[in-house]
């Protein structure tokens, strides 16, 4: 059903935050990012060739162990530079009861015209809960929204999105 044999390129896993969205997640910080954005909070994650390698398998068996645990971030990084192992990841969370929440500094309207062009990066928006949008811009930096980083940035329901065709802010946040 799903590949977990899959490889992805990470950065760092926490297996428990509370800062990455709404409940408690286990985030994952993929590597490799060609964002650049000035005043990145985690520039050691932009080297598309540091990191480790993991399987997803290790990392869904990881989950597994966590009852707490309301859904999945992913971060970085740009997960969409890694959208087929991600796709996997998500549509397991799904099948096992977690949300999914994603970090890009694309915007959405840009990652649905690079969805036209790739599947994976189709399939990946296809199967995420919660959309953190956009770069972050150290002009708009404000340390008191909540879930991210500067004012540019959206928080996008997606299944609402999906449902209006256009997209929809999370409400709550």
């Amino acid at each position: 059903m799903f590949d977990l044999n899959k490889i992805i390129r990470l950065a760092d896993i926490v297996p428990e935050s509370v800062v990455d969205g709404k409940g408690i997640r286990m985030t994952v910080f993929v590597q490799g990012c060609k964002h650049g954005c000035k005043g990145c909070h985690n520039p050691a994650t932009w080297d598309l060739n540091g990191g480790a390698d993991y399987s997803l398998e290790f990392i869904t068996n990881l989950a597994k162990k966590d009852p707490l645990l309301d859904g999945l971030t992913f971060s970085g990084g740009e997960p969409f530079l890694q959208p087929e192992p991600l796709g996997e990841l998500a549509k397991w969370c799904h099948a096992n009861g977690l949300n999914v929440w994603c970090y890009s500094g694309y915007t959405y309207e840009q990652l649905c015209a690079l969805g036209e062009k790739d599947i994976a990066v189709r399939e990946l928006l296809e199967n995420i809960d919660v959309l953190v949008d956009g770069p972050f811009l150290e002009a708009q930096k404000d340390l008191t929204l909540p879930f991210r980083g500067s004012k540019n940035q959206r928080i996008l329901d997606l299944n609402e999105t999906r449902k209006q065709s256009k997209p929809c802010l999370l409400k709550g946040v």
